[in-house]
């Protein structure tokens, strides 16, 4: 056998096509895990933006009660019995205008991630790559949301509700007497999801580039060989 000869080559382009498979597959795999990460983070993000358990009272509060983005619920200081109220759709009634900023982009960054669903069926229509970096971009947006949200939402601190429940020490950015509850404790944990969901879109888009640059290469070669 003649060194450098199309058959001593064979073992080695075997090899190649044999990795270029592998990585097609562990691509894939790794895309259905970035696509069921990505719906989880959808219903997480609902349930942060709904949920009024942001901040709550403590033992030493004056009134029992909680707190979310635009729903919150009070005692009376004396059955402690809650009084609930508010609503998105009632957006002026919220009792902060940081709150209603912080339900915006919240909202905003709930709305992003379900639209970053939405385009999932856009892998029918585009590039795979092109799909992976417009959902990569919508979900870094929802994580800059999500970061907004979480540093605004404690300006609204000072507010008289506020204020009635978690005593009058309380002030913007301290709660007083009260306490973080676990929805937004879940936003911020949100915020390093995002990032994570994003980052790894781009990395599956720019894979796929690499990919569909190899295939060319490969094509090109068989036929100039031919």
């Amino acid at each position: 056998m003649i060194p450098g000869s199309a058959a001593s080559m064979l073992p080695s382009a075997e090899a190649a096509k044999l990795y270029q498979t592998n990585y097609v597959r562990n691509s894939r795999v790794i895309g259905l895990l970035w696509a069921i990460f990505t719906i989880l983070f959808g219903i997480v993000n609902v349930t942060i933006f709904s949920q009024p358990y942001w901040i709550g009272d403590g033992m030493d509060t004056p009134q029992a009660g909680y707190f979310g983005l635009f729903h919150y619920c009070v005692g009376d200081g004396i059955a402690r019995e809650l009084a609930c109220q508010g609503t998105f759709t009632e957006f002026a009634a919220i009792p902060s205008t940081a709150f209603k900023a912080a339900s915006f982009f919240v909202g905003m960054s709930m709305m992003l991630v379900w639209a970053c669903i939405g385009c999932f069926s856009l892998f029918f229509l585009l590039s795979t790559s092109t799909v992976y970096k417009i959902c990569g971009w919508m979900q870094a947006l929802s994580g800059v949301c999500l970061v907004l949200g979480c540093m605004i939402y404690p300006d609204g601190w000072d507010s008289d509700e506020i204020r009635r429940m978690c005593g009058e020490q309380t002030d913007k950015y301290s709660l007083g007497a009260c306490s973080v509850r676990w929805a937004y404790i879940l936003a911020i944990m949100g915020i390093l999801d995002a990032l994570i969901l994003s980052f790894l879109a781009f990395v599956l888009g720019n894979r796929q580039d690499g990919l569909m640059t190899e295939e060319l290469l490969a094509e090109s070669k068989e036929g100039g060989n031919a």
